[in-house]
C-alpha cells in the first residue's frame, strides 16, 4: 500500500483529477485533460489484488465478485479521498480513480454564474445539471449544494454511488446515503426517502424511469430534487428523460415534466488561455413558455426558447462561448471547437448576429 500511497500523494500535489492503474503498464495520471506516466514500477497482478483486497470494501466485494466491477469511494489518510471504480480488461484488474477534494470550490472558484444561485434556492422543483462524462456535473452540484447549505436552513438528504464531496453541516442539516452501503439501491432510497422529512433532495445521477417518477413525485410534494443527467445540451435533456418512459407512457410524464421540472444546467469543460479549464453553460430555465412547449409538444423548439431567453437567465453554448471569448478567458480557437454551431458563432465574432432563435419561435 505504501507504492499506493506515493503515487496518489504525488497525483494530488501535482495537480492529477484521475489516476489509471493496470497490470503490465506504467500508471497514468490525468493533468489538465492531459494523460502523463507516471516513473513507478509497473503494477504486478499480485500487487493489484494486494491492494484491492485492502482498498475494496466489505459492501461491494460481492458486487466486484458477481459483476466484474464495481464504484466505491476511497480514502487515503493525508491524501484526500477518491472516487474509484474496479474493472477488468483482458481477464485482468484495472482501477480508475478520482481524485474529489475535499473543500467543496466556491461558484467563484468554477467561474458559475449567479443565475445557479437563484436555482439552488428555488422552493420546489427538479434541477438537472446535464453534460458528458468529465464535464463537472458533480462539482457543480456540490458547488449548488454548498451554496443551499451556507444560507439556508433545510434538511438535504442526498443518494450517492458512491460519496464523491463530504458535506458538513452549516445552516443546513445534511445526511449522506451511499448506495450499497447506507441504502440497497437508488429505487429502494427514493421509495423511502419521503418518510426521512428532507427538504432537498440529491440524486447522483438519474438513470431510469423509476427514478425520474419519484422525482417527479417528490416535486409535486413541494419538495426541491438536484440530479445529474448525461446528455449533450440542455434542450436535448427533455427528450432524454422521455426517452426513460415507454411510448404510451411519454406524454403524460411530459406534461408532468412541465410541471415539475425547474432548470436543466448543461456544461462543458474548455480550456482557458493560461492552460486551465473553465466551463461553458447551457441554461434552461421553465418559464411559461418553455412550460407550454413542453406541454404542447414542441420539443423542437426549446432551443430557440434558450437562444431568446437571456432576459430569464438562460443561454446557449453558443452566447456562453462568446461571452468567455470576450471576457478573454479563453481563444475564439478553442470556443469554435466546442460550439454547438461553429458557423453562427464565427459570425458573432464578426459583429453579425442572426436572430434565429426570434424567427424559428415566430
Amino acid at each position: 500500500m505504501e507504492l499506493l500511497r506515493g503515487i496518489l500523494k504525488a497525483a494530488v500535489e501535482g495537480g492529477a483529477s484521475d489516476v489509471h492503474i493496470k497490470q503490465g503498464t506504467p500508471v497514468v495520471v490525468r493533468i489538465n485533460r492531459q494523460l502523463i506516466s507516471v516513473d513507478a514500477p509497473a503494477p504486478t497482478e499480485a500487487w493489484l489484488n494486494n491492494i484491492l483486497e485492502k482498498m475494496v470494501p466489505p459492501h461491494a466485494r460481492k458486487r466486484l465478485d458477481e459483476d466484474r466491477e464495481v464504484d466505491f469511494s476511497y480514502f487515503a489518510p493525508g491524501i484526500g479521498r477518491f472516487r474509484t471504480n474496479v474493472f477488468q480488461q483482458r481477464g485482468t484488474w484495472a482501477v480508475a480513480m478520482r481524485y474529489v477534494k475535499t473543500q467543496v470550490p466556491s461558484f467563484e472558484e468554477l467561474g458559475l454564474l449567479p443565475v445557479l444561485k437563484d436555482i439552488a434556492l428555488s422552493p420546489r422543483g427538479i434541477v438537472l445539471v446535464a453534460g458528458t462524462t468529465g464535464s463537472g456535473k458533480s462539482t457543480t452540484l456540490a458547488a449548488m449544494l454548498e451554496q443551499i447549505n451556507a444560507t439556508s436552513k433545510k434538511h438535504i438528504i442526498t443518494l450517492e454511488d458512491p460519496i464523491e464531496f463530504v458535506f458538513e453541516d452549516n445552516q443546513s442539516v445534511i445526511e449522506q446515503r451511499e448506495i450499497g452501503l447506507d441504502s440497497v439501491s437508488f429505487q429502494s432510497g427514493l421509495k423511502h426517502v419521503l418518510r426521512q422529512d428532507p427538504d432537498i433532495i440529491m440524486v447522483g445521477e438519474m438513470r431510469d424511469s423509476i427514478s425520474f417518477v419519484a422525482a417527479m413525485q417528490a416535486a409535486d410534494t413541494g419538495h426541491l430534487v438536484l440530479s445529474t443527467l448525461h446528455t449533450q445540451n440542455a434542450a436535448q435533456s427533455v427528450g432524454r428523460i422521455l426517452d426513460f418512459f415507454k411510448p404510451d407512457e411519454r406524454e403524460q410524464v411530459r406534461r408532468q415534466l412541465g410541471s415539475t421540472l425547474k432548470a436543466v444546467v448543461c456544461q462543458r469543460m474548455i480550456t482557458t488561455v493560461n492552460g486551465g479549464v473553465t466551463p461553458a453553460l447551457e441554461i434552461l430555465i421553465n418559464t411559461p413558455t418553455v412550460r407550454k412547449m413542453m406541454e404542447e409538444n414542441r420539443l423542437e423548439k426549446l432551443g430557440a426558447a434558450i437562444e431568446t431567453g437571456r432576459d430569464d437567465g438562460m443561454q446557449n453554448f453558443n452566447q456562453a462561448l462568446y461571452d468567455l471569448v470576450k471576457e478573454r478567458k479563453i481563444t475564439e480557437k478553442e470556443a469554435l471547437l466546442k460550439a454547438s454551431n461553429p458557423q453562427a458563432l464565427e459570425m458573432m465574432f464578426k459583429g453579425i448576429f442572426l436572430d434565429e432563435g426570434r424567427r424559428i419561435l415566430s
